[in-house]
């Protein structure tokens, strides 16, 4: 944009379209940047990604699928083993605590 005023109204829609064409990026892009849940799902998906094909360096390949479909049946549904880790720390310290006593 020059800044100065538009010859004709040809010029003017051409630079409002221009002006809009950018602005429809810039929010695009800014769109992107605040959808945290894509973003992080994204990432996990490359971690777990990584994570399968170590295990199938370090084991074999059943082994690897079997992990990754452990872990995208976690990443489903994770009430189940959050309530079963919280359990198994709530037994634990109970133990310790008939120990110490």
């Amino acid at each position: 944009m020059s800044g100065d005023f538009p010859k004709n109204a040809e010029e003017a829609r051409l630079e409002r379209d221009a002006t809009r064409e950018e602005l429809t990026e810039t929010l695009d892009a800014l769109g992107q940047k605040l959808d945290v849940k894509t973003r992080v799902t994204e990432n996990i998906d490359g971690k777990l990604d990584q994570a399968t094909l170590k295990v199938a360096d370090v084991t074999n390949e059943p082994t690897a699928v079997k992990f990754r479909q452990g872990a995208d049946a976690v990443r489903s549904n994770p009430l189940p083993v959050f309530a079963g880790v919280l359990g198994l720390v709530i037994v634990i310290r109970l133990i310790a605590r008939r120990r110490n006593s």
